[in-house]
């Protein structure tokens, strides 16, 4: 099992050089990944920071730990553009790059205040059609693609990344709902949250995750690696957190990410959570 911490780009933590820092005391830690979030608006006075900046201080802080974006609301930019990015950082970071994406929320900050799409069905074509772009211009290959949405007309990008044959696509989704599985399933990864009976989002249980993984599974068409991420607090004693996460490694789960509890929380609160490091490594 790896573990990993994803951190909001907002509030507190809108500063690159703050996030150098903790990335590099979650690095002497033993953490395995540091994730940042992607959002535009938010509730504490639209004190945000670009998250491809924050990636860039901590792809130069830090040595050994994975990063990326937990995740690019791709709908909402250039993917030709995220290819230029993603591939900078994983040269930057000697190949340590993920890109997480997914549709984005919430639709109302993230789209309909500026004028784009937020319909979902919508959203998730966009998304489609990007990915198809990003994998294609990481090739370093001459790629054309004609969709709905996106255009290329036998366009050739260089560098490519210093991972081969791309840099790790993990695909966001929310459980119940099966098409983002479906979607994940033809990617590298999947991020998974869990939605109650009236659509909120709620802590993700052991018995979803479980869901998840045999849903997605069951959709893979390729044998290549496939990571699948956890995402929920880590229990303080570690006895028992090696249980649980022996539990998930159990069904296919590689990747325990766990972040503030939530987005208020305090940055003291958040380092020490970091300093303690993950279950078996303090």
């Amino acid at each position: 099992m790896r573990y990993s911490i994803s951190v909001p780009n907002f509030g507190e933590l809108a500063d690159p050089r703050l996030h150098t820092e903790i990335a590099r005391e979650a690095e002497r830690a033993g953490w395995d990944g540091y994730f940042v979030w992607d959002h535009l608006l938010v509730w504490n006075g639209n004190v945000v920071a670009d998250p491809w900046s924050i990636l860039t201080a901590v792809a130069l802080g830090t040595e050994r730990i994975r990063l990326g974006p937990m995740l690019v609301p791709l709908p909402r930019r250039r993917p030709w553009q995220v290819v230029r990015q993603i591939v900078t950082l994983d040269r930057l970071s000697g190949g340590r790059a993920i890109l997480g994406a997914g549709l984005g929320f919430p639709p109302h900050e993230e789209f309909e205040v500026f004028g784009e799409p937020s319909d979902a069905k919508a959203r998730a074509a966009i998304l489609d059609e990007g990915l198809e772009v990003v994998a294609g211009l990481m090739t370093g290959e001459p790629f054309s693609f004609a969709g709905e949405h996106v255009t290329i007309d036998d366009v050739t990008f260089a560098p490519v990344p210093v991972q081969r044959p791309r840099v790790p696509i993990w695909i966001g989704g929310a459980w119940p709902r099966r098409a983002p599985f479906r979607r994940a399933a033809r990617w590298d990864g999947v991020v998974p949250i869990l939605l109650d009976d009236g659509g909120e989002q709620i802590e993700v249980t052991v018995e979803a995750q479980r869901a998840v993984v045999a849903y997605t599974l069951e959709h893979r068409a390729g044998d290549g690696p496939f990571d699948v991420v956890f995402t929920g607090p880590l229990p303080d004693d570690d006895a028992q957190a090696l249980e649980r996460a022996d539990e998930l490694a159990s069904f296919g789960v590689t990747w325990w990410q766990t972040s503030v509890d939530h987005p208020e929380q305090s940055l003291a609160h958040l380092r020490e959570r970091i300093l303690a490091g993950p279950p078996g490594r303090g």
